[in-house]
């Protein structure tokens, strides 16, 4: 590292201490190598970033756990390298937050460091009292420390569910009665042909608006249903029956692999059958805005296996394509109801929510893993036997 005269970025470390005829001089110490050393020397990533989230310093596990240089690290924005981008309609809330210089802990998933991580921001105040410089210091977490901040996100949604709920019953009842109201007047009444038009449309609107009120009650609560022995390779193929149509068309390749030994799960076919069909639709969507015309990479990878033949075992379904993926804060907000990434008109926001839904009430979960410009990655959990 360049010394402070060579260059303005880099840290005074350690500060330097005057003594005088009142005070004692400063213990003297025994240690001979640089601060630099000791930065390097530390198994935790750490990142120096001004408050914009320019990098000005990274240490060697940063590195290591970015799988980059140094050359590729300082100088670019924090977001480029944890989050491996962003999109330029969505802010990076790290970003953001570094604006405030202000001190937080988080815990929170790094695709670009490959993890879940413990992430602590230490502003570092100079002696004028501003804030040039920011230390991140990002720990990761251990097995036990994921599963807690995955309960608290679930919690989140929870709530967020319960919420969904109340509003769907307070428009479920007056959409009704609008949509029964508009087919009483094409019934009983002679209405100029525009009006009856006009009225169509209503009524087409408000099954539209009954359609989404019905679509949070299933993601807040699950449809009572028989569950039964299936194997979820069968749920796979048969989606892949009513969709493979529309990936062949969009020039979509399939790379599939399933186990030869079969494997019981229990739970509702339909339903199971209703994320798969929503999580490859999804990667078709992806794959189609990357790459509008035939490539190699323009396709979707499906794997099946029984993750844990102990007993209780777990059957893991992955779904991976090379579409647009998705920046971190994307990431956070995933199975939240009515967020989308896509245009307007093109998506409710409901799919992953439902999704999710369906599966925790399978006992099962849904996690994914994407790098913005890269992959995305959809692990399906489910308890396996019967």
């Amino acid at each position: 590292m360049k010394s402070n005269s060579q260059n303005k970025n880099t840290l005074d470390f350690p500060p330097k201490r005057t003594g005088c005829a009142c005070m004692p001089a400063p213990h003297k110490c025994e240690y001979n190598g640089t601060w630099e050393q000791l930065f390097n020397a530390i198994q935790d990533p750490i990142l120096v970033v001004k408050p914009d989230g320019i990098i000005i310093e990274a240490n060697n596990a940063t590195l290591l756990a970015a799988r980059k240089t140094r050359d590729e690290v300082v100088g670019f924005g924090i977001c480029t390298i944890i989050h491996g981008g962003k999109w330029p309609h969505i802010k990076c809330p790290l970003e953001e937050f570094l604006k405030t210089c202000s001190p937080k802990v988080e815990d929170t998933r790094l695709p670009g460091l490959f993890g879940e991580y413990s992430f602590t921001i230490s502003p570092l105040t100079e002696a004028d009292g501003s804030v040039n410089k920011i230390m991140l210091i990002a720990r990761e977490l251990t097995r036990d420390e994921s599963r807690k901040v995955d309960s608290i996100r679930t919690s989140k949604l929870a709530a967020i569910g319960e919420l969904a709920a109340g509003v769907a019953h307070e428009i479920n009842n007056p959409i009704t009665g609008i949509i029964n109201f508009s087919q009483i007047l094409i019934d009983n009444y002679t209405l100029e042909p525009d009006a009856v038009t006009i009225v169509h449309k209503i009524i087409r609107e408000g099954d539209r608006i009954a359609d989404i009120t019905h679509n949070l009650l299933s993601f807040s609560r699950s449809d009572p249903s028989d569950p039964e022995p299936i194997d979820p390779v069968e749920i796979v193929k048969e989606s892949l029956t009513l969709i493979k149509h529309h990936l062949q068309k969009d020039g979509i390749l399939l790379d599939i692999h399933f186990p030869e030994e079969r494997t019981l799960i229990v739970g509702d076919f339909r339903k199971l059958q209703q994320v798969f069909l929503n999580l490859i639709s999804n990667s078709r969507y992806a794959l189609n805005a990357r790459h509008p015309f035939p490539d190699p990479l323009k396709k979707i990878s499906i794997s099946c296996e029984l993750k844990d033949k102990q007993i209780p075992s777990t059957y893991c379904i992955t779904l991976k394509d090379h579409g647009t993926g998705m920046p971190q804060s994307v990431l956070e907000r995933l199975f939240e109801p009515f967020y989308t990434t896509k245009d307007p008109g093109e998506g409710t926001g409901l799919g992953l929510s439902i999704s999710y839904g369906i599966l925790k009430d399978h006992g099962g979960d849904l996690r994914v893993n994407s790098v913005i410009n890269d992959y995305t990655e959809m692990i399906i959990e489910l308890p396996a036997g019967i």
